[in-house]
C-alpha cells in the first residue's frame, strides 16, 4: 500500500533522463538523436517538395517526403493520373508539419497549382512546348488542362485554318504553346495554332521564294466571300476573284466552290512582297469561245437564258461563258424609247436571230425582232394613200404628231395638216397623248419606213365653200372679239374670223367700232390658200349708193354691240366642225340656187 501510495503521488526526485537514456551516456543520447535527425528531411510550412507515393488504398495515397512522418493525400486528388503507382514521384504542399494528431498534412492538388503556375511562367518566359488536355468547350474556344491549371484555347489560336467543330479536339491531348499570363486573374492563354504556324513559315518562305505567273499550285478553299475565294497554298494564302472562277456568270463562289475543298490554281499575279497573291481557277479551262460551234454564223438561230439586264438591253448566255447582246432596239420593232425590262428579265429562256459575230473580239449581237414579221413589208397594201385608219397619238414635235398605227408602224401628221380652219401654234392645243384619232394616209416612203399622214383631209376643205359665201363685195355681219394696234378681230358667220384694219373700223358718226360691237362689215379680200378674210366697216356706208344686192348672211343689228350681242351672234354662227361640212354645201347649193 506504501508503494502504490508512492507511485499515485510520484516521485519528484525520480531521474527520468535516466530512464530514457538507460545504458547510454548523455553525451551518447545526444549524438544518436543528431544522427537520427540528419536522416529527416528539413521541411518548412507552406512549401511544395518531391514526394515518392508509398502505398495506395482505395480512399487514400500515402506519401514519403523523408520527414519523421509520412503524408496521406485522398485519392481523388489524383484523378487525373490514373496510372498512379507505388514508386512514383509526386509533388506535395506541405500545409503544416503537425496536426492535433501529430500527423503530417500535405496536399498534392495546391501543390500542383503552386508548382503549374510557376512552371507556365517559365515555359512563357522559354517557349517550351507544352501538353495539355482539352476539356471541355467553352464560349469562344475551349478549356485545356496544363500542369492542373485550367487555361483557354481561343478558336482563332486552334489551327490556321477557321475551325467550324470544337467539339471534335474535346477529350484529346493537344501540345500548346503559352501566348499570354494575367497574373492578377491568374489566367493562361495557349495556342496550338503558333507551332503550326512556326512550322508552315519554313514552308511559306520556300513556296514564296518559289512563286511565278502561270505556276499551277493545290490549294484548299479556306474561305469564301462575295466577291472572291481565299485559297491556302501550305501555309501562303491566294485570292480568287469572282470573275476568275469562271468563264460563265458567277452570282455567288458558293455556285463553284464549297470549304475545305481541294483544287488546282494557278498564279495570274502578285506584289512585289508576294504579299498578296492573286489566282486563277478558269484560266486552267479553255474559253468557251474557242469551243464555239464553227459552224455559227450570221442568221442562225440561237436559244439562251437571260443572265444580265441593263436599260439599253439584255446578255444573253447561249453557252457556259459565251454571251451575246441583244439590244433594246433589236427586241421590238417598234420606235418607241423603251427599257429591256420592258420585254424581258434574268432567267428567261429566249429564242434569238445572230445579227454580229466576232470571234476575235469574242463579241455577238444578237435580235428577237428579226424573229416577229417585219411590219413594213407590204405596208403599202395594209395602209394605201386615201385609207383611213384610226391610230394613236405617241408624241408631239413643234411641227406635228407622231402617231402610232399599229407596233412598230409610226407616221407623222404635220401640223399644217391637223385643222383647215384652227391657226394651231403647238400640237397639244388640238389633241393629246394616248388619245385615239382618225387620220388619212397621204405619203408612204417604204424605203425610209416614213408614212405622212392628215387628220383635217377627214372633211371636206370649207375654204371652197367660204369661198362662194365670203367673196369679195359680200356683206355680213360680225362681231368684234379683240382689238390689235392696227386692226381688230372680227367673228363672223361659220365660225369664221376676219381681219378689219384700223381705218375700216370708223362708224358713220366718225367714232370707232370697239371690243363686243356687232357691225355690218363688207368684205374687201379673200384668200382660199392663205384662209384670209379681210374685212371693213366703213366700206358699209362710204359706198353705201353702190352697195351689191347681195343679201348678208345676218340681220343687221344697231349702233353700240354688248356682250349679249357677241352671244346671241356666237348662237348664230356656230365654229364649223366635221358635221357642219354638209349644212356649207347646201348652203352653198341654195345660194347658187337664188
Amino acid at each position: 500500500m506504501a508503494e502504490n501510495k508512492i507511485i499515485e503521488q510520484g516521485n519528484p526526485e525520480f531521474d527520468w533522463d535516466a530512464l530514457a537514456n538507460e545504458g547510454y551516456s548523455t553525451a551518447q543520447h545526444a549524438e544518436y538523436v543528431d544522427t537520427y535527425e540528419a536522416t529527416l528531411t528539413s521541411i518548412t510550412e507552406k512549401e511544395v517538395i518531391l514526394g515518392t507515393v508509398v502505398a495506395i488504398t482505395d480512399r487514400e495515397v500515402v506519401v514519403n517526403i523523408g520527414y519523421k512522418s509520412e503524408g496521406v493525400i485522398a485519392i481523388n486528388e489524383f484523378r487525373y493520373k490514373t496510372d498512379l503507382a507505388v514508386g512514383d514521384e509526386v509533388v506535395v504542399f506541405v500545409e503544416s508539419q503537425e496536426d492535433r494528431n501529430g500527423q503530417l498534412v500535405v496536399s498534392h492538388k495546391t501543390a500542383r497549382m503552386h508548382h503549374a503556375w510557376d512552371r507556365v511562367n517559365e515555359v512563357l518566359k522559354t517557349g517550351e512546348v507544352i501538353t495539355g488536355h482539352v476539356k471541355c468547350r467553352t464560349k469562344g474556344g475551349l478549356i485545356v488542362d496544363v500542369f492542373g491549371i485550367e487555361a483557354f484555347l481561343p478558336g482563332s489560336q486552334i489551327d490556321v485554318k477557321p475551325i467550324r467543330d470544337y467539339d471534335m479536339y474535346v477529350g484529346k491531348d493537344m501540345e500548346f504553346r503559352v501566348v499570354k499570363i494575367n497574373q492578377e486573374f491568374r489566367n493562361v492563354v495557349v495556342s496550338h495554332k503558333a507551332l503550326i504556324e512556326a512550322e508552315l513559315e519554313e514552308q511559306k518562305k520556300q513556296i514564296i521564294s518559289g512563286l511565278e505567273k502561270g505556276q499551277v499550285l493545290e490549294g484548299t478553299v479556306k474561305n469564301i466571300t462575295s466577291y472572291g475565294v481565299f485559297i491556302d497554298l501550305g501555309g501562303v494564302d491566294g485570292l480568287v476573284h469572282i470573275t476568275d472562277l469562271s468563264w460563265g456568270r458567277v452570282n455567288h463562289p458558293e455556285e463553284i466552290v464549297e470549304l475545305d475543298q481541294k483544287l488546282n490554281v494557278v498564279i495570274l499575279d502578285f506584289d512585289d512582297d508576294k504579299k498578296r497573291i492573286a489566282l486563277g481557277l478558269k484560266q486552267l479551262q479553255a474559253h468557251p469561245w474557242d469551243a464555239l460551234d464553227e459552224g455559227m454564223n450570221v442568221g442562225d438561230k440561237v436559244k439562251g437564258k437571260v443572265v444580265v439586264l441593263a436599260d439599253y438591253g439584255a446578255f444573253v448566255e447561249i453557252a457556259p461563258g459565251v454571251e451575246g447582246l441583244i439590244h433594246v432596239s433589236e427586241m421590238s420593232w417598234s420606235q418607241h424609247l423603251r427599257t429591256a425590262q420592258d420585254f424581258l428579265k434574268v432567267g428567261d429562256e429566249v429564242e434569238a436571230v445572230v445579227l454580229t459575230l466576232d470571234r476575235e473580239e469574242r463579241k455577238m449581237s444578237l435580235g428577237i425582232k428579226q424573229l416577229m414579221p417585219d411590219p413594213w413589208e407590204q405596208i403599202e397594201n395594209r395602209y394605201p394613200v386615201q385609207s383611213k385608219h384610226n391610230a394613236k397619238v405617241r408624241n408631239f414635235t413643234n411641227f406635228g404628231v407622231f402617231v402610232e398605227l399599229e407596233e412598230g408602224v409610226d407616221g407623222l401628221i404635220h401640223i399644217s395638216d391637223l385643222s383647215w380652219q384652227k391657226k394651231i401654234k403647238h400640237p397639244s392645243e388640238f389633241c393629246k397623248v394616248g388619245e385615239e384619232m382618225e387620220v388619212v394616209v397621204l405619203e408612204i416612203d417604204q424605203e425610209n419606213r416614213r408614212i405622212s399622214l392628215g387628220h383635217k383631209q377627214l372633211e371636206e376643205n370649207p375654204w371652197d365653200v367660204f369661198e362662194t359665201i365670203f367673196g369679195e363685195g359680200s356683206e355680213h355681219q360680225g362681231t368684234i372679239v379683240e382689238q390689235k394696234d392696227k386692226s381688230g378681230i372680227v367673228s363672223l358667220p361659220y365660225g369664221v374670223e376676219g381681219i378689219c384694219p384700223a381705218k375700216h373700223m370708223r362708224k358713220e358718226d366718225g367714232s370707232n367700232a370697239k371690243v363686243e360691237e356687232t357691225l355690218d362689215f363688207k368684205v374687201i379680200e379673200f384668200n382660199k390658200d392663205a384662209k384670209k378674210i379681210v374685212v371693213s366697216h366703213l366700206r358699209t356706208f362710204e359706198e353705201g349708193e353702190d352697195k351689191p344686192t347681195t343679201k348678208k348672211s345676218s340681220g343687221k343689228s344697231s349702233g353700240g354691240g354688248s356682250s349679249k350681242a357677241v352671244s346671241d351672234n356666237n348662237k348664230n354662227t356656230e365654229k364649223s366642225t366635221l358635221g357642219d361640212l354638209d349644212a356649207l354645201a347646201a348652203l352653198k347649193e341654195k345660194m347658187e340656187g337664188k
